[in-house]
């Protein structure tokens, strides 16, 4: 029999907190709660979970420093939980390196659809390291264009010769326009790729990555990252 996945759920509120464990243990979760920033930090390396759901308004440290935290340690996914609604709160969520943001109140049925896919989604990206013999070497997912190599076997990007830090949704983004060089995509398309399903929220989520991605990168005579206006985005290699 297959081991449960495990779900740490952080956030003040006990009865929600309760709530949602409730969802999720009929749904064949483990679920661990508990109730503030630091306990989480705590709980994580012990309890080992698949997924955390994290509250932003939590006593002391706040969600996003949680998140900040465990991004140090752990490609974990994580789903943030707020009552904030404003897309700068999402955006903000999303590039500490969150995988998805659900606004409080939510739909049972939406939570526990929303943690289904993140985890399918993680699990069909993670590498398996276990069930690979030593000796075969993977291959390494990178593009490389002049001044430019952008690595998603180790999340890495070096623009220039220097390392270019990057929350992993930003990364992901640039990975997947340049490995389509000159192909447009819908800011629908990229959203639904880069977290892997129907994003349920504003497309202008993927406007301000790209203006972070052009604040890091901004360009080469070779390359640049292109708006197509009244469409989307491409990463335009440009002809001598």
């Amino acid at each position: 029999m297959a081991a449960k996945q495990k779900i740490l759920i952080v956030d003040d509120d006990n009865n929600i907190a309760e709530l949602i464990s409730l969802y999720l243990t009929k749904e064949c979760f483990e679920c661990k709660i508990v109730n503030d920033g630091e306990a989480a930090l705590k709980a994580f390396p012990r309890f080992r979970p698949d997924l955390i759901l994290l509250d932003l308004m939590l006593p002391g440290m706040d969600g996003y420093e949680v998140c900040r935290e465990i991004r140090h340690k752990s490609k974990v996914p994580i789903i943030m939980l707020s009552a904030k609604g404003e897309v700068f709160d999402k955006v903000l969520g999303l590039e500490l390196g969150a995988d998805d943001y659900i606004i409080k109140p939510f739909d049972s049925k939406e939570l526990v659809a929303r943690v289904k896919a993140v985890l399918r989604r993680f699990q069909n990206t993670a590498a398996l390291p276990t069930e690979e013999p030593e000796t075969v070497a993977q291959p390494a997912k990178a593009v490389e264009y002049p001044d430019l190599i952008i690595n998603l076997t180790n999340y890495s990007v070096t623009y220039r010769g220097e390392n270019i830090e990057m929350p992993p949704k930003e990364l992901e983004l640039l990975y997947f326009l340049a490995s389509s060089p000159n192909q447009v995509f819908t800011r629908e398309q990229l959203l639904d790729n880069i977290w892997g399903y129907e994003y349920i929220g504003d497309t202008r989520t993927v406007d301000v990555h790209i203006k972070r991605l052009r604040e890091k990168i901004n360009g080469n005579p070779n390359w640049t990252i292109s708006t197509v206006w009244g469409i989307g985005y491409k990463f335009e290699v440009l002809k001598k």
